[in-house]
């Protein structure tokens, strides 16, 4: 009987961080807090995987410098809400600009992981679904 309790509490302590493990995030939202960002709604999606950004003004233009000061994002807008998806993306820091003139909202978001799926398994020849 005293090892069915040991198992039990084993199995309800190590499953809160089983389902954390399993729940990984694509992106994390670094939200611009400032008052003069208020104008402009910028969240992720339900998945993590796509911005999306809505304002009751135009928005202009968006980009994006990367870690390496490579504009991986570089869109002209001129809507008042846009989807941007993010699996594209290479895997760090990501420093978005939103313009609206002659407003300028900084933002950060960090891509977690790269969307790669691995595909063969000896060492020699891996290949990912993005190759």
């Amino acid at each position: 009987m005293k090892t069915v309790y040991v198992i039990v509490f084993f199995v309800l302590v190590t499953f809160p961080f089983y389902s954390l493990q399993a729940q990984n995030h694509f992106a994390v939202l670094e939200k611009n807090v400032n008052i003069r960002a208020k104008g402009l709604t910028h969240k992720l999606n339900a998945t993590k995987d796509t911005l999306l950004l809505e304002s009751k003004t135009i928005i202009n233009k968006v980009y994006a410098v990367n870690m390496n000061y490579k504009r991986e994002v570089d869109l002209n807008v001129r809507e008042t809400s846009v989807k941007i998806p993010l699996k594209k993306l290479s895997k760090g820091k990501h420093v978005f600009v939103a313009v609206q003139s002659p407003v300028r909202i900084v933002f950060v978001v960090k891509i977690l992981r790269d969307d790669s799926v691995l595909l063969a398994m000896e060492e020699d020849k891996l290949v990912s679904k993005n190759d």
